[in-house]
C-alpha cells in the first residue's frame, strides 16, 4: 500500500486534474494526430454571449490530450487574446498544494478497519480485479481506497497508458498562458468544493461511479475518435450523445456533478455580462451542451448565445 501511495504522490497533478473536469471520467479521449495542414472546422467548441457593454466566451475543455491537438482553432486564440479576464472552475495553481494533496488522500481512503471490498458488489469487485490484472496492478494495493477515489485513480492510469497527458488539456494550456500574460483570474468554485463534490459523495453514489467507471473504460477506446472529432468540429450534438451515456442510469450523479453547477455558474455568469471587460470561462465542455448546459440556460433567459 505504501509503495503504490508513492507512486501516486508522483502522480499527484495528473491524479488533481480530474477532480475538477467529470467528462473526461465519463469517456476516456484517445486522440488520433492531427495534420497541421488540415483546414480549420466550421465552429468550434466556443460560444459567445454579447450585451451593449461586454462579452463573455464559454469555452468547453478537453481536459488531457496530446500535443498534436494543437494549434487550436484560430476563434479560440482570438477569443483568448481579446479577453482580459480568464475564469476556470477552481484554482489550478492551488489544487497543485501540498496541503489540498493531503486532503485529497486523506478523503479518498478509508479509515483503519475498513476497505474497500467490503464496501462494493461481488460483480464490481469482479470488474475491478480484471482491470486491475489488465493493468498489472495488485488488487491489494487499494483495498484501502474508495471508490470514488480508486475510479478518479484508474482513469488516470488508463489515460496515462494511452498516452495522454493533462499538460496539454485546455484548462492548464490557458491558465499557464494567462499567468504568463499576467491576465486577470477568476474562479468558480473553490478548491474545497471541489473537493468534496467526489470526496463526500455517499455510498451508493460512490459505488455507482466506480461500476459506470468500470464500464467506461471498457469501451473507452471505440469512442474516443468521435469524441475528439465532434471537440474540433465543435459537434455539440455529437458531444452530448457522447458525453451523457454514462448518466443515463445514474441521474443522482449527474444532479450533482452537473446541472445544480450550472445553474450556481449562471448567476455568476450573469454578474460577468454586467462587468466592462472581456471575459472568457473555461469548463468542462459537458457543461455546455445539453438542456441543461449553460449554453440552454443562458437562452432560456434571453441571452443571444452565439457559437463561434
Amino acid at each position: 500500500m505504501t509503495s503504490y501511495l508513492h507512486l501516486l504522490q508522483q502522480r499527484n497533478r495528473v491524479v488533481t486534474f480530474f477532480l475538477f473536469f467529470f467528462f473526461s471520467l465519463v469517456v476516456a479521449t484517445h486522440l488520433q494526430a492531427q495534420q497541421v495542414e488540415e483546414a480549420a472546422p466550421a465552429k468550434s467548441c466556443l460560444w459567445v454571449v454579447e450585451t451593449e457593454s461586454t462579452r463573455v466566451f464559454l469555452l468547453g475543455s478537453l481536459h488531457v490530450l496530446k500535443s498534436s491537438a494543437y494549434p487550436l482553432a484560430a476563434e479560440i486564440d482570438r477569443a483568448y487574446a481579446s479577453s482580459q479576464r480568464l475564469v476556470f472552475e477552481t484554482n489550478l495553481g492551488a489544487m497543485m498544494e501540498p496541503d489540498i494533496q493531503a486532503k485529497m488522500m486523506e478523503s479518498g481512503v478509508y479509515p483503519e478497519g475498513q476497505d474497500l471490498f467490503q464496501n462494493i458488489s461481488g460483480a464490481t469487485r469482479k470488474n475491478l480485479e480484471k482491470k486491475l490484472q489488465d493493468l498489472g496492478l495488485p488488487p491489494a494495493y487499494f483495498s484501502r481506497f474508495k471508490p470514488w477515489f480508486l475510479a478518479v485513480t484508474l482513469t488516470t492510469l488508463e489515460l496515462q497508458r494511452l498516452g495522454f497527458n493533462p499538460l496539454y488539456g485546455i484548462d492548464l494550456h490557458f491558465y499557464t498562458k494567462a499567468q504568463n500574460d499576467e491576465k486577470e483570474l477568476g474562479y468558480l468554485e473553490t478548491v474545497e468544493y471541489q473537493l468534496n463534490l467526489l470526496g463526500k459523495m455517499d455510498a451508493q453514489d460512490q459505488n455507482s461511479f466506480l461500476t459506470q467507471t468500470l464500464k467506461d473504460l471498457v469501451i473507452s477506446a471505440q469512442l474516443a475518435d468521435d469524441m475528439m472529432t465532434a471537440w474540433q468540429n465543435g459537434d455539440a450534438d455529437g458531444l452530448y450523445a457522447l458525453l451523457f451515456k454514462s448518466f443515463e442510469d445514474h441521474p443522482g450523479i449527474e444532479d450533482r456533478l452537473l446541472t445544480r453547477r450550472n445553474k450556481d455558474w449562471i448567476q455568476q455568469i450573469e454578474k460577468m455580462l454586467q462587468a466592462p471587460k472581456t471575459t472568457m470561462v473555461i469548463v468542462g465542455a459537458g457543461h455546455l451542451i445539453g438542456p441543461a448546459g449553460l449554453v440552454e440556460l443562458l437562452k432560456q433567459k434571453g441571452y443571444q448565445v452565439k457559437q463561434k
